[in-house]
């Protein structure tokens, strides 16, 4: 199995917004919910937001809620993560993985971590 890859990351002032896509590969992407989750220096992977297979349900951290936006387009296998009003405590490496099981806000229920993309929010 290939890992995803992950893009669309950068460096951008507080109140902006960045999209974020993490493209996966194989038949069988359209039949797992996806994760996006990110890691600050110093701290542990969070949580951020994931989508089920079919895109209709979808699952944020309380911090994010109202401010990103997960979507998925099963014919492109990709799932994108639209990141608006970005504050400096956004900041890190957001990664996304593939769902295998367990609550969907722990990164343990969750296998195939791409390599990453940093975000960079500046005050």
């Amino acid at each position: 199995q290939v890992l995803p890859v992950e893009s669309g990351g950068g460096l951008v002032q507080a109140g902006g917004s960045l999209r974020l896509s993490c493209a996966a590969s194989g038949r069988t992407f359209s039949s797992y919910a996806m994760g996006w989750f990110r890691q600050a220096p110093g701290k542990e992977r969070e949580f951020v937001a994931a989508i089920s297979w079919s895109g209709s349900r979808t699952y944020y951290e309380n911090s994010v809620k109202g401010r990103f936006t997960i979507s998925r387009d099963n014919a492109k296998n990709t799932v994108y993560l639209q990141m608006n009003s970005l504050k400096p405590e956004d900041t890190g490496v957001y990664y996304c993985a593939r769902k295998v099981g367990g609550p969907m806000g722990i990164p343990e229920g969750y296998t195939y971590w791409g390599q990453g993309t940093q975000v960079t929010v500046s005050s």
